[in-house]
């Protein structure tokens, strides 16, 4: 991945004039081109990582897996966040890890975690660095170096059950080897975020990551049967039978942990067999609550598709200028269905009949076919617009079904309270991607033009858009996690009690504190 921009810079499509002056009237603001400086211009602070601590990190993983060179330090600086975009572009990159260690298997990595500890060096987990929340910001949190440490070399499949429908694999594995290993036994994993090209199997289950495919397959969390778990004080092993009474769910307290609590190494999954059939349609409505009801009736009934998502009339409409179609009036659900033929078929009665009883209009498969062919280049068009001058960010939460339009009113009003002004005005688009029986997630995109200081602008916005979210009963993070970004309103979501038992098992994985400080848990009052 770059370091400027989400993968490969040349993959960033190029704005054509006249879209970039239409967009410049609609936020009505003058745009200024902002270019990434020459990475040689990059500012890194010197590495911490004297001879000593290197000597102790390469007798672990051999001197070649020990890096203090400063292109591979400023590769694993932080994120893919707009922010750490901005910062980066700009040549600005501390912090920045004092090393990059590359482990080969779980027990190397519990030996750096042993040195770390005695040592007292920070420990970052990185899988593919698409953290969108400060989550692998290389933090020191009061210890003298930090390090990163890069999971790519655990990418292999450990196992296949197919009898029992499941598989283990490496932590480091992104999710297309790890769909390409699958595959040549005929299974899939299914679980297909947008930073799919990117982001590892470890990485998935550190976040509690939610895929297209959620409707059908499940969040992440639920596909993890088993997990092993490298701690300061050993391994942990958590889950493997189907299910159990044996006490509280450990394997539960370790995903979503974001590499504060021990360091994910293998990943049980549940798999299937791959789909024989995948069918398509879309859908409009009249207007984005009636959109949303329709998959609140889908998402209580056994008639579920595989993917559903419900875009709002903004988002309905950009989406179809900047694919150079016509726009539907309304909004613009997008369905999808996965399995063997008859079962497909089953399915898409069902929900078509629930639909237009729901009062909407079929489209036909050509605009999710659209969505499809653009669904991991949307980042790409970010890196475009980035240089541009325009920001383009998102951010996403989830609430009750009750309480889903009032918070979608609630953070949309945060969201264009806090960037309308002298600067220019805001674009305010959202999503409903991932349903449950209870509720769905609200997945939101802004864009607004950067002005003289981007990141502030974005940060008082993302600020006014989060006290919302705690305001109106959302939860601070769906299923981009919490990282460093979202931290602050962590007390507010889990309680006194509720921090003080996170601290209590910190100190028990991880009594020094080395492991991503200043990430997820808060601090005590």
């Amino acid at each position: 991945m770059s370091w400027f921009a989400w993968g490969d810079p040349a993959r960033a499509p190029e704005l054509d004039p006249g879209l970039r002056d239409l967009v410049a009237q609609v936020l009505r603001a003058r745009l200024q081109d902002m270019p990434p400086v020459p990475e040689e211009l990059v500012e890194l602070p010197p590495s911490r990582l004297g001879p000593r601590l290197r000597e102790l990190f390469a007798g672990v993983v051999g001197p070649g897996h020990v890096s203090t060179e400063d292109p591979v330090r400023l590769r694993h600086c932080g994120g893919k966040s707009t922010p750490d975009l901005l910062l980066r572009r700009a040549g600005r990159a501390d912090p920045a890890p004092d090393a990059v260690l590359y482990p080969a298997d779980h027990g190397e990595v519990e030996r750096l975690l042993a040195v770390c500890s005695e040592e007292r060096v920070a420990v970052v987990p990185f899988g593919g660095g698409t953290s969108v929340v400060g989550g692998v910001t290389p933090l020191r949190g009061g210890f003298h170096a930090v390090v990163s440490l890069d999971l790519r070399r655990l990418d292999r499949l450990v196992s296949v059950d197919p009898l029992s429908s499941t598989a283990v694999l490496g932590a480091g594995v992104r999710g297309p080897h790890a769909e390409a290993m699958l595959a040549e036994h005929g299974l899939t994993l299914g679980h297909l975020p947008q930073s799919h090209e990117y982001a590892t199997i470890g990485g998935y289950a550190a976040t509690r990551s939610s895929g297209q495919a959620s409707s059908g397959y499940g969040r992440f969390e639920d596909m993890v049967v088993s997990l092993r778990v490298a701690t300061p004080r050993g391994t942990l092993e958590a889950g493997g039978p189907p299910a159990s009474a044996a006490g509280p769910d450990l394997q539960r307290l370790l995903l979503g942990s974001e590499g504060t609590l021990g360091v994910i190494t293998e990943v049980g999954v549940r798999v299937r067999r791959a789909p024989e059939r995948v069918l398509d349609e879309a859908w409009s409505f009249p207007d984005f609550a009636s959109g949303a009801d329709a998959l609140r009736v889908l998402a209580q009934s056994d008639a579920r598709p595989t993917m559903a998502r419900v875009l709002d009339e903004s988002e309905t409409f950009v989406g179809a200028a900047m694919g150079g179609r016509e726009a539907v009036p309304g909004c613009q659900a997008v369905l999808g269905f996965e399995g063997a033929p008859a079962e497909v078929e089953a399915r898409a009665a069902a929900v078509r009949e629930a639909m237009a009883e729901a009062g909407g209009t079929p489209l036909g498969p050509e605009p999710v076919a659209h969505w499809r062919e653009n669904r991991f280049s949307s980042p790409y068009l970010r890196d475009t617009l980035l240089s541009a001058g325009i920001l383009a960010e998102t951010l996403e939460t989830a609430a009750s079904w009750t309480g889903l339009l009032p918070l979608y009113t609630a953070v949309s009003e945060a969201l264009t309270g806090a960037l309308e002004g002298d600067e220019g005005g805001a674009v305010v688009m959202c999503h409903v991607s991932h349903t449950y029986p209870t509720g769905a997630s609200l997945y939101f995109t802004v864009a607004t033009a950067a002005g003289p200081d981007p990141v502030a602008r974005w940060g008082r916005a993302k600020r006014a858009a989060s006290d919302a979210i705690v305001a109106n009963g959302g939860t601070i993070t769906h299923h981009h996690a919490v990282g460093s970004d979202h931290r602050p309103w962590m007390a507010a979501e889990i309680g006194p009690l509720g921090g003080d038992v996170l601290r209590a098992v910190k100190a028990a994985l991880d009594p020094e504190g080395v492991l991503n400080p200043g990430k997820l848990i808060p601090d005590a009052d």
